[in-house]
């Protein structure tokens, strides 16, 4: 019997959104956890990112789902997001372009979270950029984070034409990591940057 990843309550004694929309569809999570989430579509420009698209708010269950998935690696949560994903990621003009982890950090979890997530998707990505650092910016200070130098370098030319690049990751919290992504890119040639993201944090307590 299989049990939601979230409440480990049984799937088979709740409704699936999936079930209410009358789409056959293997599920890991119950409606109940589901509409915990709290979707706000949340759209912002920052100075080198033409746009910054969050889909979800970061409320207590976004904070326990990153949880489970990042840090107690239970890849299987890769599969909640898949069809919102999909809407605003399967475009033939969009270049996807997944934030990545540090090579020693990605030994030490085993995968990495946002090609875990696109992955699960079926979305096309392609791994431009590469990270210089093991440090994780939640964990530096504003100052610590305006100080530092380049996050990344390109791992591939960048041609100079009206690709639209979008950058994906897991949250968007201060903004450091997306753009320093969007900067090396747009320095190596790309006209347009956008992300995605899951995750945002609304301000509310």
């Amino acid at each position: 019997m299989n049990s939601c990843l979230l409440c480990d309550k049984p799937l088979e004694d709740q409704p699936t959104w999936q079930q209410l929309l009358g789409i056959a569809k293997t599920t890991v999570v119950c409606l109940p956890c589901f509409n915990k989430f709290e979707r706000i579509d949340n759209k912002i420009e920052t100075q080198w990112l033409d746009s910054v698209y969050s889909l979800y708010a970061y409320n207590e269950q976004a904070r326990e789902y990153l949880h489970k998935f990042k840090f107690l690696q239970d890849v299987a949560l890769a599969e909640v997001f898949t069809d919102d994903l999909r809407k605003v990621l399967n475009d033939s003009k969009k270049r996807i372009v997944p934030i990545p982890m540090h090579a020693s950090n990605k030994r030490k979890r085993t995968f990495a979270q946002v090609d875990a997530l696109l992955d699960a998707a079926g979305i096309t990505y392609e791994n431009l950029l590469q990270k210089t650092t093991e440090s994780v910016m939640g964990e530096k200070s504003r100052a610590e984070r305006l100080a530092m130098t380049e996050l990344f370098t390109v791992t591939a030319d960048i041609p100079s034409n009206e690709a639209i690049y979008v950058l994906v990751d897991d949250i968007f919290t201060t903004g450091t990591t997306l753009q320093h992504a969007a900067r090396t890119l747009k320095l190596a040639g790309a006209k347009h940057v956008e992300a995605v993201t899951l995750f945002r944090p609304t301000g509310k307590k």
